[in-house]
């Protein structure tokens, strides 16, 4: 079993094992140094030091401390068990969408595992979301896809328009939360893709064909545009990753 913090075992414990933080959204900093470790050292079953410990090993108050635990136990990394401890739980088991999104920001780089997960969901998801819209989009609907394609925004932002619409033109209720629910991190990582002129223009026409499939009301043409188009997304983007990336190691 791994240690917990500064491999505590009954003596007097030192401060910043884990780490420094700054005042500033405290409880914050907390979770996030607690989740590198749970995440990247610990194992189910582990077992966290006491509040009063993790406070005096971070030289911050336990109320602060008690904040980032319950945040922690949202996420579904540990169980606190009063009068036993708090244990590192099976993220895998009990995790959720909220702890996929921290796990993207835990890092100065997006592991590429979870951007293949992420990627992957997009592309088996939204081609049958695009389907669905074109069966159910309604005329003002149409005329606010039609001015998205031919406003002067930024192509990021059109992007971003175009799926939102196809969320709601879908009328999948679970899929409009999802996707705005990630919507900030499309935005955070949207240079992966925009930044090539080739992909601005290959998502321009993915803009135009799927207007006329939603005109048409074509929903096979509708999901092959779409699967078409992510494919190619995560092509490049793979492509690019692996060239940065590569190149700073």
């Amino acid at each position: 079993m791994v240690e917990p913090l500064n491999h505590y075992k009954g003596v007097a414990m030192k401060k910043n094992t884990l780490g420094k933080i700054q005042k500033n959204t405290l409880h914050q900093q907390i979770v996030s140094l607690l989740a590198k470790r749970i995440i990247n050292q610990m194992q189910p079953g582990d077992k966290l030091p006491s509040e009063r410990d993790i406070a005096a090993d971070l030289d911050v108050n336990r109320a602060t401390v008690r904040e980032a635990l319950k945040k922690l136990e949202t996420l579904g990394l540990i169980e606190i068990r009063h009068g036993e401890g708090i244990f590192i739980k099976d993220y895998l088991s009990s995790g959720n969408l909220e702890l996929f999104k921290m796990m993207i920001y835990l890092n100065d780089t997006i592991p590429l595992s979870i951007l293949q997960n992420l990627l992957e969901i997009r592309r088996i998801i939204v081609p049958q979301m695009a389907a669905n819209a074109s069966e159910n989009i309604t005329r003002e609907e149409l005329q606010q896809f039609e001015a998205i394609v031919t406003s002067h925004d930024s192509i990021l932002e059109k992007d971003l328009a175009v799926h939102q619409l196809i969320a709601k033109a879908s009328r999948n209720l679970l899929y409009i939360f999802i996707l705005n629910f990630f919507n900030q991190i499309f935005r955070d990582f949207g240079y992966l893709y925009f930044e090539n002129p080739d992909n601005q223009k290959r998502s321009e026409l993915f803009h135009r064909e799927l207007l006329e499939a939603f005109k048409a009301k074509n929903s096979k043409k509708a999901y092959t545009i779409t699967h078409s188009v992510l494919e190619y997304t995560e092509k490049r983007i793979f492509a690019y990753y692996s060239q940065i990336y590569n190149n700073k190691g």
